[in-house]
């Protein structure tokens, strides 16, 4: 299945949701904020968040510092 991914095309092999994407990506889930088709969503939705074809995936890492 191929989403976009930041505004290009990733091809995914076994995510299905977004908390897989996060960790099929290896992604530090507690810096990351997520918009799933234009739509923020909270950490404890994403399990839930189906992913399909064509899925417009936003990510975000916050980060820290001075």
């Amino acid at each position: 299945m191929t989403i976009f991914l930041n505004g290009g095309p990733c091809e995914l092999h076994a995510s299905r949701t977004v908390a897989e994407l996060v960790a099929e990506l290896k992604l530090p889930a507690p810096t990351l904020l997520i918009e799933h088709n234009g739509t923020a969503l909270h950490r404890s939705d994403w399990p839930a968040a189906a992913l399909v074809e064509g899925d417009r995936i936003e990510l975000l890492r916050v980060v820290a510092g001075g």
